[in-house]
């Protein structure tokens, strides 16, 4: 248990302190402990805090509150996951409203290299159910994260069908780790616990209102490599998830519907209007997001007839970590401007040390 997990969970609960805001404070602050040690007029000459919000954080008392917290986590043997930890989903540190802290339960690995989320209508009709499962059977050789939101209809079939094809699956969640909604998916929860996880920014006692879906939408859209939307009407909570999706640059797919099916008519309002690519079938997702590349064997030699430059040589090094890696991870690694980074990237991708990805996403040759 980290030893300032009070101080990060307090300051998830000062009002006016979003994790936009947050993320301000820990930039200049660097520990949450040294947030509310600051004095007001400190905090509040820091752009974007102004004298209400280091008002609301002068005026927080209930710390006790954080402990109650805290005994429930331990209790349980919740991981909390604060947005500096390493195990913290890095893709979301690419999402500028970040949530600061997540509760997560559970085995799967929140940054392994392929991450996609499913999503649809709660009413679904048979040729969604039908879509999803030969989607996610498809891919059960591929390793990789479904994730969801536990939600009736497509998100369910969803996490079922990983289960089913031994593939992990990860449920977001729009409540604290106490409970379960809708409650008929309790077992299906505790299945996931075994070859996946539960995750959410919620505390404890957080009811699952209306106002927490879209802020549980982001972490789904923002913690993948992809958005797959199978079945959704033109409003609704797959639109907003996919809408994110676009504003992170993740790329997002939808499989088409009849234009009389209500159910499609969101799945076809993305296709129409570029904001989503008309997908097929499972081959065509696994070739454009790369995967089905053959990883090819690193010549040692390669470095020896190539002369880096530091900036270069920065990039490299980068690159080596993950076998592939997004433009804005590199962004806030390296420390190096965007301009130097794109005139870098590009010198190495003339090179052949180096290959630009879909979505953003690059990897050493």
């Amino acid at each position: 248990m980290p030893d300032n997990l009070l101080f990060q969970i307090a300051l998830t609960m000062v009002p006016n302190i979003g994790p936009v805001q947050a993320k301000i404070l820990l930039e200049h602050f660097g520990d949450p402990e040294n947030i509310f040690k600051a004095s007001k007029k400190e905090l509040e000459n820091l752009e974007g805090i102004g004298s209400i919000k280091a008002a609301s954080i002068k005026a927080f008392t209930d710390f006790t509150g954080a402990e109650n917290e805290i005994e429930f986590i331990e209790k349980y043997k919740i991981e909390t996951l604060f947005i500096n930890d390493k195990k913290y989903p890095q893709r979301l540190l690419n999402c500028y409203d970040s949530p600061t802290l997540l509760y997560y339960r559970g085995n799967a690995d929140l940054n392994t290299s392929r991450i996609i989320n499913i999503i649809g209508t709660r009413n679904h009709t048979d040729y969604g159910r039908q879509i999803t499962e030969q989607l996610v059977n498809e891919l059960q050789n591929q390793q990789v994260l479904i994730v969801s939101g536990l939600a009736y209809g497509i998100d369910a079939v969803a996490h079922k069908s990983a289960i089913q094809n031994n593939l992990t699956t990860v449920g977001v969640l729009a409540h604290g780790l106490d409970t379960i909604y809708p409650s008929q998916h309790t077992g299906l929860a505790k299945q996931m616990l075994l070859n996946g996880g539960l995750l959410t920014e919620f505390r404890k006692e957080t009811k699952p209102d209306k106002h927490n879906f879209p802020r549980r939408n982001r972490i789904v859209a923002g913690m993948a490599d992809a958005t797959i939307v199978i079945e959704t009407a033109s409003k609704g909570g797959s639109m907003i998830t996919a809408e994110l999706a676009n504003g992170y640059n993740r790329d997002v797919f939808a499989f088409p519907g009849k234009i009389t099916d209500s159910k499609s008519a969101g799945c076809n309002y993305l296709i129409k209007n570029n904001k989503a690519v008309l997908l097929e079938d499972s081959q065509q997702l696994i070739e454009t997001l790369g995967w089905s590349v053959k990883k090819a064997k690193r010549r040692e030699q390669k470095e020896l007839f190539i002369s880096l430059t530091s900036d270069e040589q920065i990039l490299v090094d980068i690159l080596k970590q993950k076998e592939t890696i997004h433009i804005d991870e590199i962004y806030l690694k390296s420390g190096l401007t965007s301009s130097t980074v794109a005139a870098s990237m590009l010198n190495l991708e003339f090179q052949n040390v180096l290959a630009s990805m879909p979505g953003k996403m690059y990897k050493l040759l």
